[in-house]
């Protein structure tokens, strides 16, 4: 393989149905040591319990093994309880998370629309309205002020005017 060669087909699939009959051993056998550790340990936690003696005896150990069994079930609840508390103060930190992070509203776009339009857009499709805005708009008509021709004058003769005025001041 360092040579450059390229592995024959047949060669790799021989290969591959070795590695996976070897994985399949190697799953049986761990397998097989859970299952011993298992039984191990329940030997450890769990001794058999001693069935010998009378019908009174049996009696006290069935007690026994019920309590045991409402306590093991009350723990069960409780930690039950504790994960459903926990997994919804999650989705509400989750709710937090997205409202603290707000939602992204996408950039608006300018959009020319005529005012028919607009209306349309506004009272639906069913209704047709046109109406033409600039229709109503009120007609302003620009004044011209016009002075009279006699106003208007060489303007000359307007300071010759003025000059005369100031000598009457002048004079007195």
């Amino acid at each position: 393989m360092s040579d450059g060669k390229k592995m024959t087909s047949s060669r790799r699939h021989h290969l591959k149905s070795v590695m996976l009959q070897i994985a399949a051993g190697l799953l049986e056998t761990e397998t097989k040591e859970i299952a011993a550790a298992k039984d191990a340990h329940l030997g450890e936690a769990c001794p058999a319990p001693d069935l010998n003696g009378d019908q009174a005896a049996l009696m006290d150990i069935c007690k026994k093994l019920h309590q045991a069994i409402d306590k093991i079930d009350e723990e069960r609840y409780d930690a039950e309880a504790k994960m459903e508390k926990t997994n919804k103060e999650i989705d509400e930190l989750k709710m937090k998370v997205v409202e603290l992070a707000g939602v992204k509203k996408p950039a608006l776009k300018k959009v020319r629309m005529s005012a028919d339009a607009m209306l349309q857009a506004l009272l639906g499709g069913k209704h047709k309205v046109t109406m033409d805005l600039r229709s109503n708009l009120k007609q302003v008509k620009k004044e011209v002020k016009e002075e009279p021709a006699e106003a208007v004058g060489d303007w000359r003769k307007n300071i010759e005017d003025k000059a005369d005025r100031k000598k009457m001041f002048e004079t007195s």
